[in-house]
């Protein structure tokens, strides 16, 4: 018996729905990955490091590198690539280690 990609991950069928990332509207999947979700919309960063403000987005895809944090729904240094997206989630640009409101 074949099986397909989406087996194999255990992905869920069902509509596409919209996350935002700043003031864009972003399509995901059921099962998809925040940062899988930015990446098939062509955002390739969402965070910028502590030093030298370079960007940086998913690098190894597997929680390991914390190279894709991000502000999930307000939450700072979430790892977009383990996050689960949901109808609704809102993604912001993490600047630095992400609690800029806390000097």
């Amino acid at each position: 018996m074949a099986r397909t990609p989406a087996d194999l991950v255990g992905t869920r069928t069902g509509p596409s729905f919209e996350i935002t990332f700043g003031d864009r509207s972003v399509p995901a999947r059921p099962g998809q990955s925040v940062a899988a979700a930015l990446w098939g919309a062509g955002i390739l960063a969402w965070r910028t490091t502590r030093s030298g403000g370079r960007p940086r987005g998913a690098f190894c895809g597997i929680g390991q590198c914390y190279d894709c944090l991000a502000t999930i729904n307000g939450q700072p240094n979430r790892r977009a690539c383990l996050v689960p997206a949901h109808p609704g989630d809102v993604v912001v640009t993490q600047e630095g280690h992400g609690h800029a409101s806390l000097g």
